[in-house]
């Protein structure tokens, strides 16, 4: 609450705009609630595998499409879903996004089967997708002042780093009753959500047509390259539909950037990343998810196939990681204030990286309490790592170009947990077995983060942008 009251009563407030400000207040809770509730939801079904494959059916493979495709279709609409916020009203667009989320959220509980389970999860990725940006860009337009959007981006900050989290020992405990729960969870903060966006105020359009082939050409590509990434697992990175997806990925993707270039009116104008700033912060997003997500779809398997932990046991494991993250979190931004953003940044990747390594020496007799602690500094990653690289991409773009970049960032985000899940279950799968795939991921993850942290001190000098 000392968050939230430092934001109501910042130095030179208006004592007079009390009701102005609890507009300010429900806008922030409205976007901190969707953000967490999306955010939850591609963390909490990871405990939940094992028994969503005992009820369903499906290998590895099928337990990745269930986590990927929620990832896939929330990345590759996030592009689209940027700029829709810029269009069409973000206020409006948040509204559609959520209302799509939980209606799916519904159907991924009803499921009867593991096709309709992915299928639902598709479309809980379409309302994600539209909900991610849209919050964002309602934090900046209720906040214009930079001192108090930097506090407002670490509360709403706060709610992705609490649900990633915890989802794991929630999914857990609601796994006792049933998987279907992990779903279902999401109707009531989704309808509370919704009810306090009643109480923000509408925010500006600035109208301009769909780019379809930017679009069409995006979800071909990350859907062909993750695709290509889940199915080499199974059929190997030789196997003709593996060479045809990745084959598909890249001419789709060659055809994207032209299009880009060409079309009137881009999803993602080019311009953006003459910005070093928002290529570096691009890369910062891949590189944090692929260990932030990555590592919890890893142990929640770990702890339950390796040491016969049940669903709760394998999320009690991840309740250090979970406490300390919680911890960090209210101070990131004051961190970023103190020590500027790149000193955090960069510390949150080295987290990251060395918690990567020292979790893949460790050998597999160790015991199961000594690997939760050990978990514990990809947690305090979170907090560290993504605020202020929120915070200073949003200080550096113009005021109208904020959803696209946003959604330019979460994209990043959600890539880089796509393919962290299709490359490390093709690594489980492989031949060479579980606990060997298990360390190739981690160091994969660790290359991967501190190649992102060697490249975090350029990103300070940039100017920022006139609105």
């Amino acid at each position: 609450m000392s968050l939230i009251a430092s934001l109501r009563h910042s130095p030179g407030a208006d004592a007079n705009m009390s009701g102005k400000e609890r507009h300010v207040v429900a806008t922030l809770a409205a976007a901190v609630l969707g953000f967490f509730v999306i955010t939850l939801d591609a963390t909490i079904v990871n405990v939940a595998l094992p028994s969503i494959r005992d009820a369903l059916g499906g290998g590895i493979t099928g337990l990745q499409w269930v986590v990927d495709s929620y990832t896939l279709m929330f990345a590759a609409l996030l592009l689209s879903a940027g700029s829709l916020s810029d269009r069409i009203n973000a206020r409006r667009a948040f509204c559609g996004g959520l209302s799509v989320f939980v209606l799916a959220s519904a159907a991924c509980g009803f499921a009867p089967t593991l096709s309709m389970l992915i299928i639902a999860r598709l479309v809980q990725g379409i309302g994600a997708a539209v909900t991610m940006p849209t919050s964002m860009a309602l934090v900046r337009l209720a906040f214009p002042d930079p001192a108090r959007r930097a506090r407002a981006v670490g509360v709403w900050a706060m709610g992705g780093a609490v649900a990633a989290a915890a989802g794991p020992v929630l999914g857990g405990l609601l796994s006792l009753a049933s998987w279907r729960m992990i779903f279902w969870i999401n109707l009531p903060v989704g309808l509370v959500t919704l009810l306090l966006l009643t109480r923000t105020p509408h925010s500006p359009t600035r109208p301009a047509p769909f780019d379809w082939i930017g679009q069409i050409t995006a979800v071909i590509a990350m859907g062909g390259l993750t695709f290509g990434a889940i199915e080499a697992g199974e059929a190997g990175f030789a196997a003709p539909r593996v060479l045809g997806a990745l084959g598909l990925a890249v001419v789709a993707f060659v055809v994207f950037v032209i299009a880009q270039a060409k079309v009137a009116h881009p999803m993602v104008p080019l311009e953006l990343f003459r910005s070093p700033v928002m290529l570096i912060a691009t890369a910062i997003g891949f590189a944090f998810m692929a260990g932030f997500y990555g590592l919890p779809f890893l142990f929640s398997l770990y702890f339950q196939q390796q040491h016969g932990l049940s669903a709760l046991g394998a999320g009690i494991a991840f309740v250090p990681m979970m406490l300390f993250s919680a911890c960090l979190t209210p101070f990131s931004a004051r961190i970023a204030e103190r020590t500027g953003p790149r000193v955090p940044v960069i510390a949150g990747l080295v987290l990251i990286a060395a918690g990567s390594v020292v979790l893949a020496v460790v050998p597999a007799s160790a015991p199961v309490w000594l690997t939760a602690l050990l978990l514990i500094p990809v947690g305090l990653a979170g907090p560290l790592v993504m605020p202020p690289t929120t915070a200073l991409l949003l200080e550096h773009v113009p005021g109208h170009r904020t959803g696209t970049a946003s959604g330019v960032l979460n994209t990043s985000r959600q890539v880089g947990g796509a393919l962290a899940v299709a490359v490390f279950g093709a690594l489980l799968s492989g031949s060479a077995g579980f606990e060997h795939g298990l360390r190739l991921s981690l160091l994969l993850a660790a290359v991967v983060a501190l190649a992102a942290a060697l490249i975090v001190p350029r990103m300070g000098g940039a100017r920022r942008p006139e609105a």
